[in-house]
Order: C-alpha cells, then structure tokens, then sequence
C-alpha cells in the first residue's frame, strides 16, 4: 500500500480508501444489498491487513448501523491514532423537523450520534454530504468550525456540489478565520469526468485532496454491460447514473484488461489513480476478490496509449450524482 498526505493538510492517508456504505443492517435505510455485521467485519480486517488505514462512512449509510458496525471492527483490530475515520451530515435520519439538513442544530446533534455509535471521542474527517440550499452556508461553516476547535473533528471535508459552491465555502472559511474544507468526495470515474472541467482545477489551486467516490462506476466498469446484479437491480439512485452509451468505455476497459491479463477492476481503478489531483478513491467491497482487485490497482501502470484507448469513447454529459 501507498501513503500520501491529505491534499495540503499533514494527515497521512492509505492511497486507497474503504467505503464503508456496504456495511450496515439490510433491513435498515434503502440499501438492501449491504453486508451485516458478521459478513461486514471480516472484509474490514482484511483490509487494514492490505495496509488501508482509510475509512470513509456517513451517518445516513442504512440509518447509522455502518458507523456501527465499523466503529466496532476497528476498536478490536486498530489502534486509534494510526487509522484515520470519515463520515458525513447532512442526509435524514428521522421523521420530523431537523432531522437532516446543515443547519447548527443539525450538525451538533448529528457529530455526537455519529461519535457514540462509531465509539470513538473524534472523527478524523467530517464531510457535508451535500450543499444545503436552506441553510446560510455562514451558519453551516461556523457550525464545524466550532466541531474542530472543541476537538470532536480534526478535519473537515465536502461532498459532490457545484465548483461554484465549494469556492464559496472555501472563500467564506478563509475570510472568517474558520477551519476550511481539506478535500473533495465528488463523483468521478470514467463514465463521469465532467468533474474535470471547474471542480478538479479548483481542488488543485486550492491544495485540496480528491477522493472520488463510485470510482468503478457503481460496478457498471467490472463486469459486462448487460450483467446485472443484487445492487444494480435495486440501486434507484445508481440507476440514473449512468446511460447506454457508456456501453463503449465499458468495452474498452474490458479490453484494456484482456490484453493485460488483469481485471477490469483493476484496470478502471487504475484509470482514477493516474490521474495527479486524485489523492483517495473511496472503493467500496462486498467479496475478498473485490479488495484484492482495488489493492493491486495500486501497483497497475497504465501506458499513455491505454489511457487514451480508455478515454476515447467519452462524450460530454449533465453532471450526475447530486443534481
């Protein structure tokens, strides 16, 4: 495994980061394909022996039993100051008012539901899921500033919105004195680069790290294009993500994987990894082969004509993931 600093922060993070939304009660929340504890916790020890030492989940991943399953397979497995955990506010937890959202309330309620059921005193990352429209982006910055200064965070993150947004943040933080966002989890893989365009030069001016997340295009990059599967035919959200079009990158990475004698996986994660404003791909695993596939990922060097074989067959497209 490969370590780097978190964009221009002194955290050091595993080049690979392990999504943690497959795990969680499958009765919970609208991810019915998810990994109960038992099946959930090996996965993670296996991957803490793979030298990742990155965890990124949220408190909406199936309605707070992801924080838990994993708070709990690290406690017995890692020691706390060499692992660095991630999660998120933003999504509803609960009928009623202030139930999700960016307001204060929100925020403050939300870090210590996250903190008691991850089982730690701190979380290492702590990223808005989204933008909040119905909240002064003042209030929501002030909020986790507070959340660092009192040390419940140590950094503070963001999620997919547009570049327009995340300037303002990042101007709204500097000019106040706040702790600022340290890193971007957008949405980018080789079926969506239009991320490309405005979000990574900004992440670059700005020393910001990239952590993509779906970098294997919900799975869509692994497997045939007409193969379906347990979360692809449940997967409302993944289903608009993606359009029949893409059929052709789909082939191209198979090829690409043919003539290299690896996995498509391997091939497509290694696609995101040349690319010098990545810093973590959040890769999430359901099977051992799935983390041994992002694991030598790590290691694959793509030439500059399998690059360009690989990115031929894009066209531009909307934005998906948060509009």
């Amino acid at each position: 495994m490969e370590y780097l600093k978190l964009g221009n922060t002194g955290l050091e993070v595993s080049r690979l980061c392990l999504g943690c939304m497959s795990f969680g009660a499958p009765d919970r929340g609208t991810h019915p394909w998810t990994l109960d504890e038992a099946a959930s916790t090996p996965l993670i020890h296996a991957a803490l022996d793979a030298g990742i030492t990155f965890f990124d989940t949220a408190n909406v991943y199936s309605l707070g039993t992801s924080e838990e399953i994993v708070g709990r397979a690290l406690a017995g497995a890692a020691r706390r100051d060499e692992i660095v955990i991630a999660t998120k506010v933003h999504g509803t937890m609960r009928r009623g008012t202030n139930a999700g959202g960016l307001s204060r309330k929100v925020i403050m309620t939300e870090i210590d539901a996250s903190l008691r059921r991850l089982g730690t005193d701190y979380v290492d990352l702590y990223q808005i899921h989204r933008w909040d429209p119905t909240t002064p982006v003042e209030e929501t910055l002030e909020a986790l500033n507070d959340l660092v200064r009192v040390g419940k965070v140590r950094y503070l993150g963001a999620s997919s919105m547009w570049a327009w947004q995340f300037s303002k943040a990042l101007y709204t933080s500097e000019s106040r004195g706040w702790s600022r966002f340290v890193s971007m989890q957008n949405h980018y893989n080789l079926l969506q680069r239009e991320e490309e365009r405005e979000m990574m030069p900004l992440c670059v001016d700005q020393g910001v790290a990239v952590l993509p997340w779906s970098p294997l295009a919900r799975g869509r990059l692994t497997r045939d294009w007409d193969e379906v599967t347990a979360r692809s035919y449940t997967d409302e959200f993944g289903k608009l993500l993606y359009q029949p079009e893409d059929r052709v990158i789909v082939d191209a990475v198979a090829d690409v994987a043919r003539q290299r004698g690896v996995s498509p996986a391997q091939v497509a994660l290694a696609w995101v990894l040349s690319k010098p404003f990545v810093t973590s791909p959040i890769v999430g695993v359901t099977k051992p082969a799935h983390l041994t596939d992002a694991v030598a990922a790590v290691g694959l060097a793509l030439s500059p004509e399998e690059i360009a074989t690989l990115e031929a067959g894009y066209r531009t497209r909307p934005v998906t993931g948060f509009v």
